[in-house]
């Protein structure tokens, strides 16, 4: 089976505070890995690492059985690989849900009219056709979450990294999300402990605690 991401031995320190302490991970094509942990056990540093937006100390990090160290190795996978961040305010950077969700495709170098018929294809995917003009200041929190979803949907990528996708969402918005998430035929790599979203999406979870990770017996 292809691996999409490993990690071997791999440590993050933060200051002073080791934060992952030998992480060996690997996520598969077609698998949808989840993460558990209390708030503070560094399944965000986790996802950043995976992608080179903070540095790991040592150990190796592999995306598409490609080894990456410096940040124009991760670079290259910014696409293949996309990141959906708690907060969608640190995602959203267009005027309007449209220009928002193109802007991924257009920085990827594809050509107006292609990252055009992209933006169009994710949108309907997360059923926010509707809102393409939208400008993204107006939209809800869940409107935005699903937004930040489309525009890496946009991109056509091999491994989705959600980052506690369902937090701070009702019961009903985090159940579309999901169903979206789960009628994809996308492999994940996931920091939940949420029940709804575990139950959904896992084929296999794991519990970080104490910055290690180990098989989850729950």
């Amino acid at each position: 089976m292809s691996t999409l991401l490993s990690f071997k031995n791999v440590i993050v320190r933060r200051g002073a505070r080791t934060v992952l302490h030998g992480i060996d991970l690997d996520v598969s094509l077609g698998e949808r890995v989840v993460v558990r942990g209390s708030i503070g056990a560094g399944k965000t540093t986790l996802l950043l690492a995976a992608l080179g937006l903070i540095e790991h100390d040592s150990g190796e990090i592999s995306l598409v059985n490609e080894r990456c160290r410096r940040d124009a190795e991760f670079s290259k996978f910014r696409g293949e690989i996309g990141l959906l961040f708690q907060d969608p305010d640190d995602q959203l950077i267009g005027p309007t849900v449209l220009e928002d969700i193109e802007f991924g495709p257009l920085n990827l170098g594809w050509s107006a009219e292609r990252a055009h018929e992209a933006a169009d294809v994710a949108l309907a995917q997360v059923g926010l056709d509707e809102l393409a003009e939208r400008p993204v200041h107006e939209l809800s929190g869940g409107e935005k979450r699903l937004v930040a979803l489309a525009g890496l949907l946009a991109m056509s990528p091999k491994l989705l990294l959600l980052d506690e996708p369902t937090a701070s969402l009702d019961e009903s918005t985090a159940r579309r999300l999901l169903d979206i998430l789960r009628s994809s035929s996308l492999s994940m790599l996931i920091a939940s402990h949420d029940p709804l979203c575990i139950k959904a999406l896992a084929t296999r979870s794991v519990m970080l605690q104490g910055g290690t990770l180990r098989v989850d017996q729950n």
